[in-house]
């Protein structure tokens, strides 16, 4: 669990625990991955709606029952400050309808909510600001990996869809496969649907392609040749996914990395830009070997700029709670 103290000027420090949050706080800031169709705004933390986010937890495996266990911790060590749970979903609220529908029966998408959300949209949503650009796509590579269209601000094209599993491949998560795949196992009798969850989950990605390692610094080290298709696979797919999110832009104005493997590798940034020359990308060699966000690094005359920038959701969940808090208490 990450903790950290944000002041009303955007700095911020990392917290220790919740038994070291410092007196005097106005108010507490939770990041949920999942909103479902029920929230598309931050809102106030009370037991209803904690309730409601534990139901979301299948959507989400691997994040929305940890933050509603750290919801749930929070409210008990600081009961006498309002909780503010601010959304990953809620960025992508603006989604076309030909982005966030999915090409299954209407009862599925009407009935049952199949639709695609989107994810990481604290961490974008900081990038388009950083980087004000018209046509922006915001890679943001770290644990989980999406990529992001952003046309004026606003979100129109994402790769992460019902959940945080669709996409690109991921550190332990698969991204999207066939969906076959999984009816042929479960038909086979090869493995349950709770086993092939597990698998996609936490078995899969870069952790699965190279058997060694999920995280991408170790298989840079790395001289087997399972590291390196690994590698190759990550780069191949989010270079991909940039292409097509230029297509829903009508072209590519800015790319932004960001987030852990955005920020820190120097060769998925090298290899992902030298499949996307087409779009005009061009990286500074010597900017992007060891950046320090926010960086530029896009080489001279690339009529497309590259920007490392360091995510700081913290910041944009802090101001969410801020202005639901103060619009409260007038």
């Amino acid at each position: 669990m990450k903790l950290s103290l944000v002041g009303d000027n955007d700095t911020s420090e990392e917290v220790a625990s919740l038994d070291a949050v410092p007196t005097g706080v106005d108010a507490v800031a939770h990041r949920i991955v999942h909103g479902g169709t029920r929230f598309r705004e931050p809102v106030v933390i009370d037991d209803d709606v904690e309730n409601e986010l534990g139901a979301l937890t299948e959507l989400a495996p691997l994040h929305n029952g940890p933050a509603v266990a750290a919801v749930d911790a929070a409210r008990r060590a600081l009961p006498d400050v309002p909780h503010v749970a601010v959304f990953d979903t809620a960025f992508h609220a603006t989604l076309p309808e030909a982005a966030a529908t999915y090409a299954v029966p209407r009862r599925w998408r009407e009935d049952w909510g199949i639709r695609r959300y989107g994810f990481h949209g604290l961490s974008v949503q900081w990038a388009a600001e950083r980087v004000p650009v018209p046509r922006l796509v915001v890679c943001h590579l770290g644990g989980g990996c999406s990529v992001t269209a952003v046309r004026d601000g606003r979100s129109v094209e994402t790769t992460m869809g019902f959940s945080p599993l669709e996409g690109v491949p991921m550190a332990t998560r698969s991204g999207s496969i066939d969906a076959e795949i999984l009816l042929h196992l479960l038909r086979a009798g090869k493995l349950s649907a709770d086993e092939i969850e597990d698998a996609l989950e936490r078995d899969s990605g870069l952790l699965g392609l190279s058997e060694l390692s999920s995280r991408v610094e170790e298989l840079e080290r790395s001289d087997e040749p399972c590291a390196r298709l690994a590698l190759d696979v990550f780069a191949y797919r989010v270079a991909g996914a940039v292409g097509a999110c230029a297509v829903a832009l009508g072209g590519l104005d800015a790319l932004v990395f960001t987030a852990g493997v955005g920020e820190g590798s120097a060769w998925v940034r090298k290899e992902v830009c030298s499949r996307l020359r087409f779009l005009g990308i061009e990286l500074d060699e010597a900017s992007n070997r060891d950046p320090e966000p926010d960086a530029e690094i896009a080489g001279p005359g690339s009529p497309v700029r590259v920007v490392v920038v360091h995510a700081r959701e913290d910041v944009v969940a802090a101001r969410a709670a801020r202005t639901l808090v103060g619009a409260a208490a007038r």
